[in-house]
């Protein structure tokens, strides 16, 4: 027995260490800073105010449209872009909330969550060498898969108070050289709305030099303080336009991740082939249920609207009353601080502190820029917490949090 303890322990001892391999063009890109302040918030017992999931759960009626699904035996592959009905579904949520006729067999792609639509779309109309522009912060997938895609990123940064398209900077970065330009309303971090005279002078600069564009309109339902406009109902926008969107965030169903891409059918070959080789098909079960869920009476959104509302107002209230500087959300269910009244040298030791002395989790906004000393003074905190939840953590906040 001692003899084969001793082989096992020598084994172990003589394991080589590799470095780990990484191809280069993800290289640069390290753990998620979500995983990272998920992970340490775990540890150190804090209230995790920072990754944007729910700690409530999705309605009944659409878990329940899930679980019947599943009796009825959608368990095998769906259609690759999608089940016929969910396809359908989308379309007619689209028609309800711009005005515009889609068609659920051309235009409408069912992907797993709007992350897989980003990288499908970026995989399967970006080419290597093209540019394209996004408004940071951004959602930090959005690099990662033009990353992938080989794409020449450029970056116009939104700044603080009310985080305005600088239009100036806009005119003189796009040109003919422009592949696509990436934007996010609700925007993620900063709860900013792209205003309708934003969305209309990008629309002008966009047909004036054939610029693709792709809006991430996940946070379309939690539109608080403005109408929320998709890009592509403008006039002329809709044949250079992928929308994409999803069912978790309007539906706290973050984990089932079904999302999907409307597009003209000339952009959706693209979205498409990226698709079916990146995950093929999603959820069939689930996508049985999403339309379900598309289908919801309009009393629900009036509803999830109003509940938001009162959890935005307990954050930022709370937020103001311990003397950080709270920058306005108009939608999403983020909001941006400055953190700078504390004397901490930068967003990410700041959140640090705020963890493991407060017990408090938020996410650092530098990792959401091309040049992270754009964001070092900036952190965000999420509101989709229950009421409960948000008032102990500004509780732990005005108790241990000191200037």
């Amino acid at each position: 027995m001692s003899t084969t303890v001793s082989t096992q322990n020598d084994t172990t001892a003589q394991k080589t260490h590799h470095p780990v391999q990484v191809a280069k063009r993800l290289e640069k890109f390290k753990t998620t800073i979500f995983t990272q302040i998920s992970t340490l918030a775990v540890k150190h017992g804090a209230i995790n105010l920072g990754q944007g999931f729910p700690n409530f759960d999705g309605p009944e009626f659409v878990k329940e449209a899930a679980i019947q699904a599943i009796r009825d035996g959608k368990n095998q592959y769906a259609r690759g872009y999608g089940v016929p009905d969910l396809n359908i579904a989308i379309a007619e949520r689209f028609k309800k909330d711009t005005g515009l006729d889609v068609d659920p067999e051309k235009e409408v792609t069912v992907t797993s969550g709007c992350t897989e639509a980003i990288a499908a779309t970026m995989l399967g109309l970006i080419n290597p060498g093209d540019e394209v522009i996004l408004f940071a912060p951004f959602y930090d997938s959005y690099e990662a898969t033009l990353s992938m895609a080989g794409a020449k990123v450029k970056s116009i940064t939104l700044r603080p108070p009310d985080f305005a398209v600088p239009i100036e900077e806009l005119r003189s970065t796009i040109s003919k050289n422009t592949r696509a330009i990436l934007l996010n309303t609700p925007h993620n971090p900063t709860g900013k709305m792209f205003t309708r005279e934003e969305l209309n002078t990008i629309a002008s600069l966009c047909i004036e030099n054939d610029v693709l564009v792709f809006t991430d309109e996940v946070y379309d339902k939690l539109a608080f303080d403005m109408e929320h406009i998709s890009l592509a109902s403008l006039p002329g926008m809709f044949e250079r336009t992928v929308t994409m969107n999803s069912l978790g965030k309007t539906f706290s169903l973050t984990g089932w991740k079904i999302g999907w891409a409307i597009a003209p059918p000339h952009l959706t070959w693209g979205v498409r082939q990226a698709h079916a080789f990146l995950t093929f098909a999603t959820s069939n079960a689930n996508q049985w249920a999403a339309a379900v869920a598309l289908r919801a009476p309009d009393s629900y959104f009036v509803d999830l609207k109003r509940d938001y509302l009162a959890k935005r107002a307990i954050l930022v209230e709370g937020l103001n009353a311990v003397g950080f500087k709270v920058f306005p959300s108009s939608g999403t269910y983020f909001v941006v601080v400055d953190h700078t009244p504390f004397g901490h040298e930068n967003d990410v030791a700041f959140c640090e502190y705020l963890i493991k002395e407060v017990g408090v989790a938020a996410i650092p906004t530098s990792v959401f820029y091309l040049n992270p000393e754009e964001g070092k003074n900036l952190v965000r905190f999420t509101f989709c917490k229950d009421e409960e939840t948000l008032r102990a953590a500004v509780e732990r906040m005005k108790e241990k949090l000191r200037k």
